[in-house]
């Protein structure tokens, strides 16, 4: 078995593109991206330390 010459990618493409369509592969690569760019969010937030904590002064409303 050797390499694939470019007569079998063509062939390979075509097929991907009858079975997928021509508008459905970027949607599928924009959506694979979106995945990689959120787990990799997910891995720093997991990282990041929780000392930014909140906390909110209320004063009480003087009434006269």
């Amino acid at each position: 078995m050797g390499s694939f010459s470019m007569w079998h990618w063509l062939i390979v493409l075509v097929i991907v593109l009858l079975l997928f369509g021509r508008g459905k592969i970027p949607e599928l690569m924009g959506d694979v991206a979106k995945g990689i760019k959120s787990f990799k969010k997910g891995m720093n937030d997991e990282d990041a330390p929780e000392t930014t904590s909140k906390t909110v002064d209320h004063k009480a409303d003087e009434t006269k």
